[in-house]
């Protein structure tokens, strides 16, 4: 009996020594085949070019071949899930966002997946910031006037958005909420009606994608106040950050990293992390991508432990301000 005992032990040695040998083997040949990479929004929009920029300087680190798959729905929940649900081993990753890895968590009652538990966390890429515009005869200059201003005049001040819920809402909510203003919330059904309303005087402030606000502040037909970030947008150099105007913690953007699914190798996440930083810190993706108002982060915020703290803190973050807001979970 002990010697069977022995015996049994001994093969469950020899089985997990040859699993683990196999793991290791698979994450040092990693890849062998090209990989996937999930982007859960429409072919051509911003989010689906920074993918394709990113993708292609990928392809020529890794040496393989680097396919971008749009799975759009569900505000960015049906590619989170298709990813979470994907074998672990490396072939699929997903170009997470505010909306996959926060909003989904936060706005509704039952998402379709747990971000801070169903993903191996590689890398944060960058931030594309919203960016604080009013009309262009509001008497404000800086973000000190603008918050004196809604303080004293809040309860006959408007801001829009693209609609309930959204980046651009909760971004003014948000700002309103920290400056200690009551202002009433328009909400239009995209930022393009609410931009022209803007522009026309009807709407006093709007919480907007600084690549978008662009052509308008530039063309003088808005004022651009403050990027709602922790330093300046390089497409807007000459406008102060929220956190330089004194208001840290008001910062409001779309972030953009790597996820891979629960369960792959460790030794795989670390050399996707690696090509991830090396593509980002190729001058010509950096170019293309800071045309799209992108800031890339800096080397300290870059590890895998370092992203999955940030999800967990994003979630908290504006789950508050969903739950300050009033906004009814769908």
């Amino acid at each position: 009996m002990i010697r069977s005992s022995l015996h049994r032990f001994r093969r469950s040695v020899v089985v997990g020594a040859a699993m683990f040998s196999a793991v290791a083997s698979h994450a040092q040949e990693w890849p062998q085949q090209p990989v996937k990479i999930v982007v859960s929004a429409a072919a051509g929009g911003p989010i689906d070019v920074f993918g394709r920029i990113v993708g292609e300087r990928l392809a020529q680190i890794l040496g393989q071949g680097v396919v971008i798959e749009n799975v759009p729905g569900a505000g960015g929940g049906t590619g989170g899930q298709r990813v979470a649900r994907s074998a672990p081993d490396g072939y699929t990753a997903l170009l997470g966002t505010s909306a996959t890895h926060t909003f989904s968590q936060v706005l509704y009652k039952q998402p379709l997946y747990d971000a801070k538990t169903e993903f191996a966390p590689v890398a944060l890429l960058a931030e594309i910031p919203l960016v604080l515009i009013v009309r262009k005869d509001l008497p404000v200059a800086t973000l000190a006037e603008f918050a004196a201003y809604a303080k004293a005049n809040g309860d006959k001040m408007n801001y829009g958005s693209a609609g309930a819920g959204s980046s651009t809402h909760l971004g003014c909510a948000l700002l309103t909420s920290a400056i200690g203003a009551n202002v009433t919330h328009v909400p239009y059904r995209g930022t393009g009606p609410a931009m022209q309303d803007l522009q026309a005087g009807r709407i006093d402030f709007l919480c907007e994608i600084v690549v978008t606000a662009l052509p308008q502040v530039e063309a003088g037909t808005v004022k651009a106040i403050a990027t709602m970030a922790a330093e300046r947008s390089p497409v807007l150099p000459k406008t102060p950050a929220t956190a330089e105007a004194g208001y840290p913690a008001v910062q409001a953007y779309s972030f953009t990293a790597l996820f891979l699914p629960k369960g792959v190798p460790s030794a795989v996440v670390q050399k996707l992390n690696a090509a991830a930083i090396a593509a980002m810190d190729t001058d010509s993706v950096r170019a293309k991508l800071e045309q799209l108002g992108a800031t890339i982060v800096r080397p300290d915020r870059r590890s895998p432990q370092y992203l999955e703290k940030f999800v967990a803190d994003e979630i908290a973050k504006w789950a508050r301000i969903v739950s300050a807001s009033g906004l009814p979970l769908q």
